[in-house]
């Protein structure tokens, strides 16, 4: 017999899949819309909860349709890695030290990349 808890998903991976439905819906989607759409056999009060979620994190924002919401994502996929991003960075005191590392830790390639992005001028 398979314990329940070795059949629970990675943390993050249901809002990943809400997200992606919902960026890849580009309309307000209700969460039946999304329970719809991700065909995971999740019921629709999981996918109300966590849309729920998501709103209390100012990632989707919600208006009401009939009587319920519909939902609609507040950023792009890149623009919530940002945010993310920018959360993580936010948490440490030493954000000189943060940002060292982080660039210390790049690819030549992604290095390149934010060279040109931090030097627009010599593009």
């Amino acid at each position: 017999m398979t314990d329940a808890k070795d059949e629970r998903r990675p943390a993050g991976e249901l809002e990943a899949s809400v997200m992606a439905a919902l960026w890849a819906a580009g309309a307000p989607q209700t969460p039946g819309q999304v329970q719809l759409s991700l065909g995971a056999g999740l019921a629709r009060t999981t996918v109300t909860t966590i849309l729920s979620r998501l709103h209390e994190k100012g990632i989707v924002d919600r208006q009401r349709q009939g009587r319920g919401y519909a939902y609609v994502p507040v950023q792009d996929a890149q623009g919530l890695t940002a945010r993310r991003m920018h959360t993580e960075l936010d948490r440490d005191s030493d954000r000189e030290a943060v940002l060292a590392r982080f660039v210390a830790q790049l690819s030549p390639d992604d290095e390149r990349v934010l060279r040109d992005l931090l030097e627009p001028g010599e593009r």
